[in-house]
This record gives structure tokens, sequence and C-alpha cells, in this order.
């Protein structure tokens, strides 16, 4: 409890939207497991993974603890996303979008987590870019494998371009110096706002075909 009354005394901008993320992003890993008729703990481990493999992943390659090491909070965001779906399992479950919703706020608000903590450590922008792609995808492509299912970073409509594109956008705001919250709120939408217009037009990648 204590843990829990020291985390939100100390919260920041970044670690809203970094819990948010979490939360939407165990949603959509749980939501796939309960298509895949996972028990509740099957679900609760893919949602996990979901919502930590590419900020442990980032973490890790920046040579920083984990973020989900230094605090129990992300672990009971997970058990909360569990609880909403088998509350609301008939609105979340058999609702078709449920899971792009979820995951595209979820790949939005963790681009800008991933982006920010770069920033903050001084790497170069190029290296910005890439963990807050690290961070956005990586805890799907996780996901998938554990469901047996192709990762949707290969397949779907712009969805790595997308985190791509945000963490390019949170660099130009900031080197133009753009305040803050305007520059994580921006690049969040931009990510959210392609991955909807990608799936809506069916914009991607031209496909690698081998021999005929």
């Amino acid at each position: 409890m204590d843990e829990l009354v020291d985390f939100w005394s100390n919260i920041r901008f970044v670690d809203i939207i970094e819990f948010l993320g979490t939360f939407a992003f165990a949603i959509s890993g749980i939501r796939l497991a309960s298509a895949k008729r996972f028990d509740w703990f099957g679900a609760l481990v893919v949602g996990l993974v979901t919502a930590i493999g590419g900020g442990t992943l980032r973490d890790l390659l920046l040579g920083l603890t984990p973020f989900w090491m230094l605090s129990s909070v992300y672990l009971w965001c997970t058990v909360l996303a569990l609880f909403c779906v088998i509350v609301y399992r008939k609105i979340l479950v058999r609702l078709n979008n449920t899971f792009f919703w979820f995951d595209s706020i979820g790949l939005g608000l963790f681009v800008v987590v991933g982006a920010e903590k770069t920033l903050a450590l001084g790497y170069a922008p190029w290296v910005i870019v890439i963990m807050a792609t690290i961070t956005g995808v990586v805890g799907g492509i996780i996901r998938d494998i554990l469901i047996n299912e192709i990762p949707i970073i290969f397949t779907q409509e712009l969805y790595a371009v997308a985190c791509i594109i945000g963490g390019l956008l949170f660099c130009l705001l900031n080197y133009l110096g753009v305040t803050m919250p305007v520059v994580q709120i921006s690049t969040a939408v931009c990510v959210f706002v392609i991955r909807i217009l990608a799936t809506k037009y069916h914009w991607r990648l031209p496909i690698l075909k081998g021999e005929d």
C-alpha cells in the first residue's frame, strides 16, 4: 500500500501515459487470449507480456532497470485489465474491434513513453525513434507468438511505420521547442490517427515477393 501511495504522490504526466498505455495494451492482450479460450492465468500472462514487453527491452538496451521492477503498479494495472474483461466481457470480448482500439491507443501512448525516456538520457534522435518503436511493438510481437499468431507488425497496415513517424514527430517538435505536454499528446494522436487511417484505407507497404 505504501508503494502505491508513493507512486501516486510522485506521479508525472509521463507516468500517467505509461499507466494508461499499460492498461490499454493489457486489455488488447487479454482480449486476444480470451478469443483463444485461455484460462484466467493464461490471459493474465498474455496481457502482462503485451504491456511490459516493449518497455522491458527498451530499458535493458538503455542500461536501466526495467520499469515494472521498480513498482508493482503495472502488475496491478494488468490485474485490473483482466478484471475489466471478466466483468465487461459482453462488451469487450464480443466486439470485434475491441482489440484494435485498445491496441492502437496503447501503441500511441507507449511510443511517447519510449521517446521521452530515451530523450531524458540524452541520446540522439535516431536512437529516440528506434526506442520509441521498440516500446510500441515488441510487446505485441511477444503476445502474438504466445497465442500462435503471425505478429501483426509483419502483416497489418503501417503498424511499426506509425511508431517511426510518431518518433520522428516527437523529435521534430522537441527540436522546435514545443512544450513537452503538447509534444506528448501530438505524438500519441499522430500514431493513433495513422493506425486508424491505414486500417480504414488499407495503406500498407509493398509485399516482398519471392520467386514465382
